[in-house]
């Protein structure tokens, strides 16, 4: 991908090449691996290697190189967070510490994309933290060429320094360690994109009712061992917690080459098996925490946005899901009615229907409830996850309408095509 290519921001046209002598301009993510790390990362580049896909310096964008790497850079990208980014970042610059210290052995960028409340002030009164704005589409372009936060992401990432880059949202709480640990985790595994999903924190009934239902079926339709192994096509990671390694992101084309997607981050992970970069996702719930959503009304919106791009089909899941309403709720209903009713001869006949309908809804009960469990949240939000499920009936098909009949979603003030 060409560096003054019309569409990318920020591009690099009028910089030196790689060639123009002592101080020159060379390409920042294009770097070959210094000698005492080839070992670590040999696996992913050996097979991209065999299968023609070999890193190629240069091929994706120039910018300055840094005169010398740190070990990563956290890039927060921000939209009118102001109820959750200072809680982020105090979780991540506690991190700092004297064999991982913060300004000298890795940075925090949080990229301001165009917020309109008290945002940028926040990041800029916590001390180590650096912020810098997003920077300006051509007229157009933002909604059809880019999303914003692929182009906020791709401000930071031209400029990171580190040898990993971390993109993390602004609702997500770090645990201590939680940094070192999955640079380490993803160098013992020896891929070049590690995801993790985090533990999701929820409030209130309709939260904690739907949000098991939903993250159930993302784990039955992503099941980490299967994303994880580089044999099988099935490819996923959550944008609140991806972590890069640098020739790994170059290879990849960075957020460049998913401007425009708005499930960025699963659309990043498909390159990774496509560019045999390796890749491991799991949950992580010992690592990252996240409130996605801190009212009804911005769930509605953000669901209505990826759940066709996360189940392809969010119409017939609708379907699914609406039966699994009849059967929870229906069944119990009318085998109540068919054992007291008063049908002279035949009664026992149909009381003995009642306790058959009574059977299969215990059946459909334990079945449901398996399915349920594989969502990673508590007991009691998935006992009462029955509650959610007309609202998530509505969501999917609601998602479904907006993808495939209007052609538009949005998100955070800002229209997208779909």
């Amino acid at each position: 991908m060409d560096s003054d290519k019309p569409g990318l921001p920020g591009s690099g046209a009028g910089l030196r090449g790689p060639d123009s002598g002592p101080g020159s301009w060379k390409p920042v993510l294009g770097l070959a691996d210094p000698a005492e790390g080839a070992s670590a990362r040999a696996d992913w580049r050996e097979r991209a290697a065999k299968t023609g896909l070999g890193t190629v310096p240069g091929t994706v964008f120039d910018q300055p190189e840094p005169e010398e790497l740190i070990e990563l850079t956290v890039i927060v990208p921000a939209r009118n967070e102001e109820d959750c980014l200072g809680a982020c970042l105090e979780s991540l610059v506690s991190q700092s510490e004297e064999i991982f210290e913060l300004g000298k052995d890795w940075d925090l960028i949080v990229v301001d994309d165009g917020s309109t409340d008290r945002t940028a002030a926040i990041a800029r009164g916590i001390a180590g933290v650096t912020v810098m704005e997003a920077e300006k589409l051509e007229p157009g372009q933002l909604g059809r060429a880019w999303t914003g936060k692929n182009n906020a992401v791709w401000t930071a990432a031209r400029r990171a320094r580190g040898r990993w880059l971390l993109f993390t949202d602004a609702d997500t709480i770090h645990e201590p360690g939680g940094l070192r640990h999955a640079m380490h985790e993803a160098e013992r595994h020896k891929v070049g994109m590690l995801s993790y999903s985090p533990r999701q924190i929820v409030k209130g009934l309709v939260q904690r009712s739907l949000m098991p239902l939903v993250f159930c079926e993302l784990a039955l339709a992503y099941p980490p061992a299967r994303v994880s192994d580089p044999a099988q096509r099935i490819a996923a990671a959550n944008g609140q917690f991806l972590l890069v390694e640098r020739e790994a992101y170059r290879k990849l084309g960075g957020h460049a080459s998913v401007a425009g997607e708005v499930l960025e981050d699963v659309e990043l992970a498909v390159l990774a098996k496509r560019r045999k970069v390796g890749l491991r996702f799991r949950y992580a719930d010992d690592i990252v925490a996240a409130r996605m959503y801190r009212s009804t009304t911005a769930m509605v919106e953000g669901w209505t946005k990826n759940l066709q791009l996360l189940f392809n089909n969010a119409l017939m899941l609708a379907i699914f899901r609406a039966l699994d309403l009849f059967l929870l709720f229906g069944l119990p209903v009318l085998a109540f009615e068919l054992w007291n009713a008063r049908l002279g001869a035949h009664g026992l006949e149909w009381l003995g229907a009642g306790w058959i309908l009574g059977l299969l809804w215990l059946r459909n009960l334990f079945r449901y409830y398996r399915r349920v469990a594989k969502s990673n949240f508590s007991f009691l939000d998935c006992a009462i996850s029955p509650l959610g499920l007309p609202l998530f009936v509505v969501l999917l098909y609601r998602s479904w309408f907006q993808h495939r009949i209007l052609k538009r979603v949005s998100w955070k003030g800002r229209s997208y095509a779909a």
